[in-house]
C-alpha cells in the first residue's frame, strides 16, 4: 500500500513567527497563503504545513497521488482503495471518503495514542 507524500500539519499560534523560525532551520515556502493563515514549507524531502487557527491539534498527512514536491504521480493507490484496505484490517475511521466517487477525497483515522492521520487526495 503506497500512502503517497508525507507531511505533518502543525497548528501554530502565530504563523509569521513560525515561518521565521522554520526559515532559520532552512525551510522554504512551497505553497499556501500566509494571508489565509496557512503555508506549506519544505527542507529537502521534509514537508511541514503551518496552520494558524484551523485545527485543534497536529495532524500527520498522507497525499496519495503526489510526490514530496506536490507533483502528480503517474500511478498511485487511490484514497478509496487505501480506505477499503484499512477497513478490512479493522481500523476505525473518524471520517470516510465516499467510495462511490472518483477524484479528490479524504478520510481521517487516529492512532492508538489519539494522533490524527489525514489521507488527503487532491486529484
Amino acid at each position: 500500500m503506497n500512502l503517497g507524500a508525507f507531511s505533518i500539519s502543525l497548528t501554530v499560534k502565530d504563523i509569521h513567527k513560525s515561518k521565521e523560525f522554520y526559515e532559520a532551520l532552512g525551510f522554504e515556502t512551497l505553497g499556501g497563503n500566509i494571508e489565509q493563515n496557512w503555508l506549506i514549507i519544505k527542507n529537502g524531502d521534509t514537508v511541514i504545513g503551518l496552520f494558524q487557527a484551523m485545527f485543534d491539534k497536529n495532524i500527520l498527512t498522507f497525499n496519495p497521488g503526489w510526490n514530496q514536491n506536490a507533483e502528480n504521480l503517474d500511478t498511485f493507490t487511490d484514497v478509496r482503495e487505501i480506505q477499503k484496505e484499512l477497513k478490512a484490517k479493522g481500523i476505525t475511521f473518524q471520517t470516510e471518503a465516499d467510495e462511490s466517487t472518483e477524484g479528490p477525497a479524504h478520510f481521517t483515522i487516529e492512532d492508538p495514542d489519539g494522533n490524527q492521520i489525514l489521507f488527503d487526495q487532491h486529484r
